[in-house]
């Protein structure tokens, strides 16, 4: 195979053009993983909520490992639809942002189990973390609503912080609604309406 040497031109064009096929595939597989992920953690936290609300049991905060668990399960399913239909593999800015989460959600797991040895903020830790991961997202596929919704989920970090009862876990369902249920809907959105 020869090589060919890309003009500096040539170069932005091709990244500008893997930016935007990336995007393209993003919007037309949907706001899928926002949508498993945010729904999940929203329900999740109901549930430990309510059982801690109900009971008085702290124990019931291992059911937040219900979200790892519930959400590789979608992701497995969702990717193996997406890779079924598309029959290709992920370009450069795909796994850019796969393993963007990937270090994001090991962080996250990290502190989750570190917070059952160590007291820590973790609600308004995981939500910094998945902020971040929102906000790289739409920095590389240059979508501003994600981008947003990462920047307003990184600013309300601070809200389960400084609550200090258990409804700190409902703001924490509510801000992953607003982190990533409204991003991948507006994703939803666009693809359907590119394809109409």
């Amino acid at each position: 195979m020869e090589e060919k040497n890309l003009s500096e031109k040539d170069s932005l064009e091709l990244i500008s053009q893997m930016i935007s096929n990336s995007r393209q595939k993003l919007e037309d597989g949907n706001g899928i993983p926002f949508l498993i992920w945010g729904y999940t953690t929203f329900f999740v936290s109901l549930v430990v909520f309510y059982f801690i609300n109900v009971t008085g049991d702290y124990h019931y905060h291992y059911l937040w490992f219900l979200i790892p668990a519930i959400g590789s399960i979608g992701m497995f399913i969702s990717e193996r639809k997406k890779t079924k239909y598309s029959g290709h593999g992920m370009n450069f800015i795909e796994r850019v942002i796969g393993n963007i989460w990937t270090v994001i959600g090991i962080a996250a797991f990290i502190i989750s189990v570190g917070a059952f040895f160590v007291r820590i903020p973790i609600l308004s830790l995981v939500i910094l973390l998945m902020g971040i991961g929102t906000a790289l997202t739409g920095l590389v596929i240059k979508f501003k609503p994600v981008t947003i919704s990462g920047f307003i989920g990184m600013a309300s970090c601070v809200v389960p912080f400084v609550m200090k009862s258990n409804e700190q876990i409902l703001v924490f369902g509510v801000i992953y609604l607003i982190m990533m249920v409204v991003p991948g809907h507006i994703l939803n959105y666009k693809g359907r309406k590119k394809h109409v």
